[in-house]
């Protein structure tokens, strides 16, 4: 399982706008293509602990900050699903 966490995690770490659009489409979640740039800028090379939920939730609200409310839910939708 450690493996798997180490692999998703690596993956946000390293997200660019594109690959955060792909999994919005492939799981239903609206994010425009300038928010997804702003988040994956802001995501890429933080060393994010998706699996850990404090960690996670500073995440949500500091998209929260950058792209509004409404899109670090959508983007938590996300995460969800790579974390279960």
């Amino acid at each position: 399982m450690k493996l798997l966490q180490n692999v998703v995690n690596h993956k946000i770490n390293n997200i660019t706008g594109d690959d955060l659009l792909g999994y919005g489409k492939q799981f239903g979640v609206k994010i425009n293509p300038d928010q997804a740039k702003k988040i994956a800028d802001y995501l890429r090379g933080k060393n994010i602990n998706i699996f850990n939920n404090t960690e996670r939730s500073k995440v949500i609200k500091e998209i929260a900050k950058i792209a509004g409310p409404a899109t670090a839910k959508e983007v938590n939708k996300i995460f969800a699903k790579f974390v279960n």
